[in-house]
Order: C-alpha cells, then sequence, then structure tokens
C-alpha cells in the first residue's frame, strides 16, 4: 500500500505538470489533446501485452523494468519538450503504468486471504484515489517551468517499486488472462453498459488529461489549477460509496440516467458560472462525483445479464471500449478548445453525458430489468485500474456473499432450535432435552 501511494503520488502530479507545462510552453489545446491521448493509447496496448510478458520473464522483471522506463520517461518530459517527444512518452509511461497495475492488483490479489480481499480492494483503491489526490497539491511546491517537479515525480515512483519489491519474500502469483468475450456479443448482451463507458471514457479523458490544459487557458494561478483537478478527485472518491450502496437498491438504468444527468446539468453550471472560481471548484468536485461512480455502475449492470464465469472477461472487453473512448477524448476536445474556444470543456462533457443518459431513457422502453439470476454487486473500480481489479473485486463480492449465507443459515438454524424448546415447553415436556440441531453443534 505504501508503494501504490508513492507511486499515484507521481502518476497524479505527471499529468497535471504536462498539461499546464504544455501551456506554459505555448503548446495549443488541440496539440496537447493529442499529447495527453498518448497515455490512453499506451495504456490500452499495455493491458494487452503484459500478461504475456509476465509469462515469459516473471513479476519481478516486469515490474522492475516497467519502473525503470517510466522514471526515465519522466525526466525526459522536462528535457526534451517537443510535442512529438511528449507524445510518445506520454504512450511509454501509460503502457508501463497499465502493466504496473497488473503486476501491483495480481500480487494484492494472491498476497490477500478471502477474510481479508474485500477489505484489501477497498484499501487498495482507496490509496490509490489519496494519492491522485495529493499529487495535484505537490504541484505548488516547485515552479513547473522548471525541472524540480518533474526530478521530484521521478524519484517518487523510482521510490514507490523499493516498498513491494523488497517485501515480496512470497512466490509471485500464476497469472491467467481471461479469455476475452467478443465486442459482438458484448454489445448484443448490453447495448448501454458498451455505448455508455465508450462515451465515458471521452468523459474521463476530458476531466482527467485536459483539466490542466482548461485551467491554465482560463488564467487559473498554478494553485487555483491545483485545486480545480484536485476537486475532481475528492469528488470521485465522495460519491463512490454512496452511490454504489444505492444502486443495489433500485434498478440500476434509472442511477444511470440521474448520475449522468446531474452531470451534465453541472457541466452547464460550469460554463455559465465558472467565472466564479468556487462555482467552478463545485462544478468539478460535482463532475468527479458523477463520473467515476458511473463506469462501476454500468460494469455492474453489464454484469447483471451475464453468468458469473463471464463477468471477467466481459470487464476486459468493457476497459477495451472505455480505452478506446478515452484515445480520443482529448483529440476532439482539443482541436474544439482551439477552434471555437475553451468553454468547449464543458460542452463537451455536456454533450457527453447527456447522450449517456438520453441512450439510458431509450433502453428502458427497450428491455425490462431482468436479470440473470440475481442483481451482481456493485465493484467500487475504474478504469484506472486494470482488468484484473475486476477479477479480484468479483472474488471479493462473491466470499461477502458466502458469509451472508452461512450468517443467514445461522440465523435460521438457531430460531429452529427455539422453536422446538417452545414447541415441547407448551406440550408440558420442559423437562427433557432437545435434539440439537446438526448444524448448531458445527
Amino acid at each position: 500500500m505504501l508503494g501504490v501511494l508513492l507511486l499515484m503520488l507521481g502518476n497524479g502530479l505527471q499529468g497535471t505538470l504536462l498539461g499546464v507545462r504544455g501551456s506554459l510552453e505555448q503548446i495549443n489545446s488541440s496539440t496537447m489533446g493529442f499529447i495527453m491521448a498518448g497515455y490512453f493509447v499506451g495504456f490500452l496496448g499495455g493491458s494487452r501485452l503484459t500478461p504475456i510478458m509476465l509469462q515469459h520473464v516473471g513479476h519481478v522483471r516486469v515490474f522492475a523494468a516497467l519502473g525503470s522506463l517510466v522514471s526515465a520517461a519522466f525526466i525526459l518530459y522536462a528535457a526534451v519538450v517537443d510535442p512529438i517527444a511528449w507524445w510518445l512518452l506520454r504512450v511509454l509511461v501509460g503502457f508501463c503504468f497499465s502493466g504496473i497495475y497488473v503486476v501491483a492488483e495480481s500480487w494484492l490479489n494472491h498476497s490477500a486471504s478471502n477474510e481479508s480481499r474485500g477489505q484489501a480492494l477497498s484499501l487498495y483503491l482507496i490509496v490509490q484515489m489519496a494519492g491522485m489526490v495529493l499529487g495535484q497539491l505537490l504541484l505548488n511546491v516547485a515552479d513547473p517551468a522548471g525541472y524540480d517537479l518533474f526530478v521530484l515525480i521521478t524519484v517518487l515512483v523510482s521510490v514507490s517499486f523499493a516498498p513491494m519489491l523488497l517485501s515480496s519474500s512470497s512466490s509471485a502469483p500464476r497469472i491467467s488472462a481471461a479469455r476475452p468475450m467478443s465486442l459482438k456479443e458484448l454489445i448484443k448482451t448490453s447495448p448501454l453498459a458498451c455505448f455508455g463507458i465508450l462515451l465515458l471514457g471521452g468523459v474521463y479523458a476530458v476531466l482527467y488529461a485536459m483539466s490542466p490544459v482548461y485551467a491554465t487557458e482560463r488564467g487559473l494561478s498554478i494553485a487555483q489549477t491545483s485545486y480545480f483537478i484536485t476537486a475532481i478527485f475528492l469528488g470521485a472518491m465522495v460519491f463512490q460509496f454512496p452511490i454504489g450502496w444505492l444502486s443495489d437498491k433500485i434498478d440500476r438504468r434509472l442511477l444511470i440516467i440521474g448520475v449522468t444527468a446531474v452531470g451534465a446539468l453541472v457541466s452547464m453550471m460550469g460554463m455559465y458560472l465558472g467565472d466564479n472560481y468556487l462555482v467552478l471548484l463545485l462544478a468539478a468536485f460535482l463532475l468527479g462525483g458523477a463520473a467515476n461512480p458511473t463506469y462501476s455502475l454500468l460494469v455492474a449492470y453489464a454484469n447483471d445479464y451475464l453468468e458469473q464465469d463471464q463477468m471477467a472477461s466481459a470487464a476486459g472487453g468493457l476497459l477495451f471500449i472505455n480505452g478506446f473512448g478515452a484515445m480520443t477524448g482529448p483529440v476532439i476536445v482539443g482541436f474544439l478548445m482551439t477552434k471555437f474556444g475553451i468553454e468547449w470543456y464543458f460542452i463537451t462533457l455536456f454533450l457527453l453525458l447527456s447522450c449517456i443518459c438520453l441512450y439510458g431513457i431509450y433502453r428502458i422502453s427497450q428491455r425490462a430489468h431482468d436479470v440473470v439470476h440475481e442483481a451482481s454487486p456493485y465493484l467500487p473500480i475504474s478504469a484506472r485500474t486494470s482488468g484484473l481489479a475486476t477479477e479480484f473485486a468479483l472474488s471479493a463480492a462473491e466470499e461477502e456473499q458466502l458469509e451472508e449465507l452461512e450468517d443467514a443459515e445461522e440465523v435460521f438454524e438457531s430460531r429452529l432450535y427455539d422453536d422446538e424448546v417452545i414447541q415441547r415447553m407448551d406440550d408440558g415436556s420442559d423437562g427433557e432435552t432437545p435434539s440439537t440441531p446438526q448444524g448448531k453443534t458445527d
């Protein structure tokens, strides 16, 4: 967890720092959108190739190699200020972080016991998000126009691997890549989840990649920019679990429609009232709170129509669809901001979230909410994790359901035992000892 925290501090700062530095270097929004999209290109490739590398050379070597490449890329950002070089470095960083997530999550899943798996997953996600939040505040430590912040993120990432590599006394886990569902089969199973996650990839890209560009172009100071982006991550962290709790109580389509509708309205608020910095912070907080849980909602909704053994494979397909949307999002919004003005940052968010909302309304009219067996559990994951996080979450949810079932059986058997005692007393045979049901002694 310490290693993950340090890792996310560096990763959280690097995207914001690059966006701010690009504006300081007079790189226009369209070009910055192209550069920022490189991360998602690499991330998508890394999610596919890392399992193959792990099977050939093992976890430790892959982990160390990817970590050294990330550290080198971060320091080269400041040494080579060139859009093409930055795009290539972003692709490399995205590829490496995707692989690092696969290794870290598989190791965590391997180390956790059945009893602690749910707690380990929750702690991992909280630590990951906390690192992203705190990373934004590090933007205030030094001048983005210099070398110091790039050195800082290089050091953070380099140091983050030490506790994970040195404390790994147990054997490395064996990784088995799940057979992915075909996209055709996945779209047929849940059109809303696929369409929603495709557009949500664009929303993620705009919020997490283009926010520093928007803030700098708007004329915000370095401190204001860091707080603006911090508000996005805080909203994502605060609203994840309340929305997850609610999703297990009502039709998830209604919640998807409601959350995206709120996000669309907040986007309009940010566009018209964003001159007020406090309103801009509130809009960022609410947009983060709408976007991040929607990914988990759409994954859970897709799982409602899948068998248990299909869910992990489907999660890989949904992650791929989300990555495709994330690749195109920064390019489109960067072009629109350059061509028509920075207000297209919020207009793009409004259009994407509105489309998800309207398509959700349409799907309600086309399909009854009839799940395969029973509603699948809400998994508090995000597109910033690997597909293994979904498998991890599914295992934790299954263990939790088994524990609840065992508790329910114990309560039921206890009530049977009590009813037998009462019945014997009513029959006047209170002196006899009732036979103990088998489950009671167990």
